[in-house]
């Protein structure tokens, strides 16, 4: 079992869960604000021994450039779709596609499956019981190896310099 560094283990959790209290009661009265406080510190004390732990970030400034890709290459699937949707003439090619992992930790496969599926037209449908394989299924798929590239190059490779490195 995992016991906590601290009355605060999870600080960052601890400020969200306080805003979305704040959120949720659309009020900053003194008595929303400490049973806010009470839940922010409470919540992750008695929940901590059912986390995993969390994984150190080595690389920071990269995390921050990894995010702002992931929200670029989303608003650019989007218009991608949208062009497939509002033209049916053009045929598309739906494709499943074995990606073969270079991740190991759970953690960053979790994130590396979550950030293909929520760029639209890829979805990632399974992960392959020896975890070293990655099912996803494609909207539109020219070329299968560049779509893996693609993956491997925008995604993968970052996510191991951020937490794996």
């Amino acid at each position: 079992m995992i016991k906590p560094r601290s009355w605060l283990p999870i600080p960052l959790l601890s400020l969200l869960l306080l805003v979305v209290w704040l959120l949720l009661v659309r009020s900053l009265a003194i008595g929303h604000l400490l049973l806010g406080g009470l839940l922010a510190v409470a919540i992750p004390l008695f929940t901590y021994r059912f986390w995993d732990v969390q994984p150190d970030v080595k690389r920071p400034w990269l995390l921050l450039r990894f995010v702002a890709r992931v929200l670029g290459d989303i608003i650019v699937a989007n218009f991608q779709v949208a062009w497939l949707i509002v033209n049916p003439w053009q045929r598309t090619r739906p494709h499943f596609v074995e990606y073969p992992l270079m991740l190991e930790e759970r953690f960053t496969i979790t994130l590396l499956a979550n950030t293909i599926s929520l760029t639209p037209g890829t979805v990632s449908a399974n992960l392959r019981m020896d975890g070293r394989t990655l099912l996803i299924h494609a909207l539109d798929v020219k070329d299968e190896d560049a779509l893996i590239a693609q993956i491997r190059d925008r995604y993968e490779r970052p996510l191991k310099e951020i937490y794996e490195c």
